[in-house]
């Protein structure tokens, strides 16, 4: 149930914004490369820590390595300058 819950809080906003910033003619195949990228990120996590227990017998090290790739992107994300998106460029090219 919380995963249906999560799922359902987070893709309707995902596609909206993915139609925002490419348009509603790529949308859903944006949205798609976007699934694939998150399917195997979290495969190559899942590889990861699995990898760890096996060979180091603790978690604590795929902890680790999430939380320094979480910063990571938080700081990618704050270095991200807004642009207009297609959509706005149409209508002032208008």
């Amino acid at each position: 149930m919380f995963y249906g819950l999560d799922w359902i809080a987070t893709v309707p906003p995902t596609v909206k914004l993915t139609a925002k910033h490419f348009g509603p003619e790529r949308a859903a195949m944006v949205f798609g490369w976007i699934f694939v990228g998150h399917q195997i990120g979290s495969a190559t996590a899942a590889f990861g820590a699995g990898l760890t227990r096996t060979l180091l017998e603790s978690y604590l090290p795929a902890f680790f390595a999430a939380g320094v790739l979480c910063i990571i992107a938080a700081a990618a994300i704050l270095l991200l300058q807004r642009s207009a998106t297609p959509a706005v460029e149409a209508a002032a090219a208008a």
